[in-house]
C-alpha cells in the first residue's frame, strides 16, 4: 500500500471557529482556535479524542509495519541487562532491566575491598552476591499509566534512599524516603517538588526545589528528616521571573551550590555544607549577559573554585579563584580561544575534567592542576559523541567516560589516570547480528543564503550504495535552539530506517551549539530566521547534490525543533514529502506574549520579549508557524505528536496548528497522549511502540513502508 492508498473513510475533525481578538502594539489578530486551551473542558477533551480516533483510522493500514518495527527494536535490544556499576562509598551501584518489564531496577552490590576500583563484570542471568534491589520502578508504577523518577539518591552512609515520583507527566514530583537496610518507608513525604532533590552529606537533611505557578523553579528548601514538611526552611528564593534556581552539593561535599540562571546570565551562591542554615555568599554577583559555573577543588590545602565564564570571552575561559574570596584575583587556567567553546569543568581531588567543542564535535580533556595543561582523549571515528559521567567519588584513580557514534553503540570506558589507557567496560549490545562496518557516517557542508557553511551529518547502510551516488529516501532532523547540539549518537530504532535504505541526516543549523557560541547567537532573538533558512538550505543541498529528492525526504524536529518544522513547512513546503513534529512549539508568539504561561518570562532571553517590544513582536509574528499558515501552498503530509500534561510546550499549540492547517487543505494528523508529558509516554515498551508508530508513518511517506 502506497502513501496515497491510505483509507479515506474517516472524516477529519473540524474544530469550531470561535474568534477572539488579541491586540498588541496596535496589531489586532483574530485567533479562531484559542478556545482549545481549555484543558479541563469536556469539549476540548472530546476534540482531542476525536483527533486521536482520526489519526488511528488514517494510520490503520500501517499496523503491520508498526508491529514489525516494534519487533525489530525489541529484537535488537537485550531486554534483561545491567548497566556498568559505579563505585560510591562501600557499594557498586547499577541499574537492571528485565525482559517484559517496562521500567528499570536500581540495585547495588558490596565492594570486594576498599582497593576495589574495577567494576564487577555482572551477568544479567547470574545472581549477584550480596545484591540489594533499592527501587523497582515497576512496583512503584503499579496502577499508573505514567511513571517518571525525577530524583533518586542514596545517602553517603548508604542507609537511606530518596526518590521523587511523577505519575501525570507534569514534572511535579513527590519525594519519599526509605530506609534501604530495613525497607521501612519514612514518614517524610514532600509533594510538588522539582527534579533533583538531594541528601545533605551527613544525611540529616534533604535539599529540594519547588516551582511557581508558571512552572519556574524559584525556591530552594531545607527539610530535616523526621520533621513536618510545613516546617521546612526556605534557603533561597529568586523573585525575578526571568531566572530559575537549582541546588546541589559539590563532589567534595564541602559546599552546597545554589545556582541561579537565565538564558544569558548566571549567579551562584555557596553555603557551607556543615552549616546549611548559614547565610549563602555569592560567588560573582550577577551581571546581565555574563554566564559562569564553578567547581570546588582543594589545592595545596586551600579551597579554590574553578570558574568557567564568558565575561569578555565569547567561547568562555577557565579561571581559578580562592573560595574564600571568589571576587578577588583571577588566575587564568585556560584562556579564551575563539571557536574553541568550553562547555564545562568537573573537579576531583587530584585533577579535573574539561568538556569543550572544537570542529563541530564534543571533546574531553584531563586538567592538570599544577600547570593547567589539558590532555585530550582521542578517538578514531570522524563523528562521535563523548562525555564524562557516573563519577560520584572524590578521589578515584579512574574517570568514567561515555562514548558513541552513529555506527558505534553506546560505550562505557574507564580512563586510567596512571597509564592513560582507556579500559573498555561495556558496549551496548545490539542483537540480531549488528555489524558497525555495515554502516557509514560522514559530514558534508551546505552553503547558507548568507554564505555560512552549515554542517550536515549523515549515516546510511553501505549495501544500498554510497550516500549521494543516487537519490535515496532521506530523513532530515533538526533542532537549532538554546545552544543545544545534536550529537552523532547511536540509535537502535534508527536501524529500522537504515536497513530499509533510508539515509538519516542531521542539519546542524544555527541556534544550536555545534560550532561555538557565535553559532548560537546567530540563531536566536532577531536572528532566529537563520535557523529556519539554514535547514531549508541544507535540504536543498541534499537534493542538489543527489542524496535525495523532495518527494523522498521527510523532516523531523521536536519541541523548539518543532517550531523549526512549522517554520520550514511554511517557508519551503515543496521540499518535503512529510514533516514529523514532536511536541512542537508552533504557536510561539501567543505563548511568549503571555507571562502567566509556564516558563514564558524565562524564554524572553531566547526569543525576545514581544509583549513589551514592538520590533520583537513583528519579527516573531513573521515566522511563528500558526500565524503564517499559507493559503497558497501545497503542504506536505504532517504528523504532530503531543501530550496533554506537557508543561513545556502545551498541547494547545499543535492542536491549534493542525486545525489551521486543515483550513487550507493540508493533510495533517494530530496524536495526543492523554496521560504523558513533554517526553512522551513512559516505560520502555511504550516508548518503542510510540517510536514505531512515528517511523511507520515516516516510512509510509517515504514510500518504503513495505520494504
Amino acid at each position: 500500500m502506497t502513501a496515497h492508498d491510505a483509507p479515506a473513510e474517516a472524516s477529519a475533525p473540524i474544530a469550531p471557529s470561535r474568534p477572539v481578538v488579541r491586540s498588541h502594539h496596535g496589531d489586532d489578530v483574530e485567533d479562531r482556535y484559542e478556545w482549545l486551551r481549555g484543558k479541563d473542558e469536556a469539549e476540548v477533551i472530546a476534540h482531542l479524542e476525536a483527533e486521536n480516533a482520526y489519526t488511528k483510522s488514517r494510520t490503520a493500514h500501517l499496523e503491520a509495519l508498526r508491529t514489525r518495527i516494534f519487533d525489530e527494536i525489541k529484537g535488537r535490544t537485550l531486554e534483561t541487562d545491567l548497566s556498568v556499576p559505579a563505585r560510591r562509598g562501600e557499594w557498586w551501584y547499577y541499574g537492571r532491566t528485565i525482559e517484559g518489564k517496562q521500567y528499570g531496577l536500581q540495585c547495588r552490590a558490596p565492594l570486594a575491598s576498599q582497593d576495589d576500583w574495577t567494576p564487577p563484570e555482572l551477568s544479567p542471568d547470574i545472581e549477584v552476591p550480596g545484591e540489594q534491589v533499592l527501587l523497582d520502578a515497576n512496583v512503584e508504577a503499579e496502577g499508573n499509566e505514567f511513571f517518571s523518577l525525577g530524583s533518586f539518591e542514596i545517602s553517603n552512609d548508604g542507609t537511606l534512599m530518596l526518590y521523587g515520583v511523577d505519575v501525570a507527566g507534569d514534572e511535579r514530583y513527590t519525594v519519599r524516603v526509605r530506609n534501604v537496610e530495613t525497607g521501612e518507608q519514612l514518614a517524610d513525604e514532600i509533594p510538588n517538588t522539582f527534579a533533583g532533590a538531594t541528601f545533605s552529606p551527613d544525611g540529616r537533611f534533604i535539599v529540594y526545589t519547588t516551582v511557581d505557578d508558571a512552572w519556574r523553579p524559584d525556591t530552594v528548601w531545607l527539610h530535616e528528616l523526621g520533621t513536618p514538611v510545613e516546617s521546612d526552611e526556605k534557603l533561597f528564593h529568586e523573585p525575578d521571573e526571568r531566572y530559575w534556581v537549582g541546588a546541589g552539593f559539590t563532589r567534595s561535599d564541602r559546599f552546597l551550590m545554589i545556582e541561579v540562571g537565565s538564558s544569558i546570565t548566571s549567579e551562584e551562591w555557596l553555603v557551607d555544607a556543615s552549616d546549611l542554615r548559614g547565610d549563602p555568599r555569592v560567588v560573582w554577583p550577577r551581571r546581565e549577559g555574563v554566564e559562569y559555573e564553578s567547581a570546588h577543588a582543594v589545592i595545596d590545602g586551600e579551597d579554590v573554585l574553578f570558574v568557567l565564564h564568558n565575561d569578555g570571552a565569547l567561547d568562555f575561559e577557565l579561571v581559578r579563584v580562592a573560595a574564600s574570596d571568589p571576587q578577588g584575583a583571577r588566575e587564568v587556567v585556560i584562556a579564551h580561544q575563539p571557536g574553541h567553546r568550553l562547555l564545562g569543568v568537573s573537579t576531583f581531588r587530584d585533577w579535573g575534567v574539561v568538556g569543550y567543542r572544537r570542529g563541530g564535535l564534543p571533546r574531553l580533556g584531563l586538567l592538570d592542576y599544577s600547570d593547567g595543561h589539558v590532555d585530550e582523549l582521542e578517538f578514531d571515528e570522524p563523528l562521535y559523541a563523548v562525555g564524562s559521567g557516573g563519577n560520584p567519588e572524590w578521589a578515584p584513580p579512574l574517570l568514567r567516560v561515555g562514548y558513541g557514534s552513529f555506527v558505534t553503540p553506546g560505550t562505557v570506558y574507564d580512563y586510567e589516570l596512571a597509564t592513560g589507557e582507556l579500559l573498555l567496560r561495556k558496549r551496548q549490545p545490539v542483537l540480531g547480528g549488528y555489524d558497525p562496518d555495515d554502516y557509514a557516517q560522514a559530514r558534508v557542508w551546505a552553503t547558507a543564503q548568507d554564505g555560512t557553511d552549515i554542517p550536515i551529518s549523515l549515516v546510511w547502510k553501505r549495501s544500498f550504495g554510497d550516500a549521494g551516488a543516487a537519490p535515496r529516501p532521506l530523513h532530515l532532523y533538526g533542532y537549532g535552539s538554546y545552544e543545544h547540539s545534536i550529537e552523532p549518537g547511536f540509535s537502535v530504532p534508527r536501524l529500522s530506517e537504515l536497513d530499509r535504505g533510508v539515509i538519516f541526516a542531521v542539519a546542524h543549523v544555527r541556534g544550536g551549539g555545534e560550532m561555538g557560541r557565535q553559532w548560537y547567537e546567530d540563531g536566536k532573538l532577531l536572528h532566529k530566521r537563520n535557523t529556519f533558512t539554514d535547514f531549508v538550505d541544507c535540504a536543498r543541498h541534499l537534493v542538489d547534490s543527489g542524496y535525495t529528492t523532495p518527494d523522498r525526504m521527510v523532516a523531523e524536529g521536536g519541541s523548539a525543533g518543532g517550531l523549526l518544522m512549522g517554520a520550514v513547512a511554511n517557508l519551503a513546503p515543496e521540499l518535503f514529502a512529510g514533516i514529523l513534529a514532536d511536541v512542537p512549539f508552533v504557536d510561539a508568539l501567543t505563548t511568549i506574549l503571555d507571562p502567566s504561561l509556564p516558563l514564558t518570562v524565562i524564554e524572553w532571553d531566547e526569543w525576545g520579549d514581544p509583549l513589551h517590544n514592538a520590533d520583537v513582536y513583528a519579527y516573531m509574528k513573521s515566522y511563528s508557524p500558526y500565524e503564517n499558515v499559507r493559503t497558497d501552498a501545497s503542504y506536505p503530509r504532517i504528523l504532530a505528536v503531543t501530550s496533554l500534561n506537557d508543561t513545556r510546550v502545551l498541547y494547545v499549540e499543535p492542536a491549534k496548528w493542525v486545525a489551521r492547517l486543515r483550513e487550507v487543505g493540508a493533510d495533517a494528523l494530530l496524536k495526543c497522549e492523554m496521560v504523558a508529558g513533554h517526553g512522551g509516554v513512559s516505560g520502555r515498551y511504550n516508548a518503542w511502540r510510540e517510536r514505531a508508530f512515528e517511523l511507520a508513518w515516516l516510512l509510509d511517506v517515504l514510500g518504503v513502508a513495505d520494504a
